[in-house]
């Protein structure tokens, strides 16, 4: 049985990977981890994520052995529990978004100890969606614009999505380019016409949506719209589940959801 801790236990996200981890009987829930000084550090996290009783209590510290951690929290709290993860020899998944080159670049030094599996988002279907959109861009050439548009929720805090940039990263590697140069986020007033290589990033935030995104290609006289949109939250904890099975027995080393689902 695969033992499993969870970082940001508490959040949106990691409450429901506690949950699904309890119901999962190939799993065993064994730390629930959050930040120093919350609010429901003591509480039983089966009761937070409306599971019923789990007893496994929310702790700011890692004080038991994890095969796996998920971490679903902020970009400080994931370099911090990646070193404590590195030090016990535990496997690390990270869906932590907003991580700058800086802290994946510590992450990387971390995964010569133990491996380490870091995706903007889990969800099988957006996985696949990356290597569909980059296999479309190279296809269609440079007669086809390209744009992103995502979708999210009025309380996400990063901007543009860590879908969308990933997005937009594997359609730069398959077409050869930059994006750092290429990449324009969002246009405002005289901008000029639209050069071939450039790529479209739109993030628009309403309500209370999930996450959606599209990449439009589009020619003179044609279009082609390439569409995930996540009707749940449980949609992206599969995914972390099915990760943390894969990567468990892994060496250690640098993995993506594309080893997970066997993308080439």
């Amino acid at each position: 049985m695969l033992k499993i801790a969870v970082n940001g236990a508490c959040g949106r996200m990691g409450a429901r990977i506690a949950a699904l981890a309890f119901e999962d009987p190939q799993l065993k829930l064994v730390a629930a981890l959050e930040r120093q000084g919350h609010p429901s550090l003591g509480k039983d996290v089966g009761v937070i994520a409306g599971c019923g009783e789990t007893n496994v209590r929310v702790a700011s510290d890692l004080n038991t052995h994890a095969d796996v951690l998920i971490d679903f929290s902020s970009p400080e709290s994931t370099l911090a529990i990646a070193e404590v993860c590195a030090k016990k020899n535990i496997a690390l998944i990270v869906g932590t978004t907003g991580l700058n080159p800086q802290q994946l670049e510590k992450i990387r030094r971390f995964s010569g100890k133990i491996p380490c599996l870091v995706s903007p988002n889990m969800s099988v279907g957006v996985n696949a969606m990356f290597n569909l959109a980059a296999q479309t861009a190279q296809m269609l050439g440079e007669d086809f614009d390209i744009e992103i548009i995502e979708t999210h929720h009025r309380f996400k805090k990063d901007s543009p999505s860590g879908t969308a940039l990933k997005l937009a990263e594997k359609i730069c590697d398959a077409t050869g380019r930059s994006l750092e140069k290429d990449v324009v986020h969002g246009r405002h007033g005289i901008v000029g016409e639209r050069p071939s290589n450039q790529i479209g990033m739109h993030a628009v935030r309403s309500g209370d949506v999930i996450g959606d995104h599209t990449v439009v290609f589009g020619s003179l006289g044609e279009r082609i719209e390439i569409t995930h949109r996540a009707h749940t939250r449980d949609t992206f904890v599969r995914g972390a589940i099915r990760a943390a099975k894969f990567i468990a027995p892994k060496p250690p080393g640098m993995y993506s959801m594309s080893d997970v689902l066997q993308i080439q």
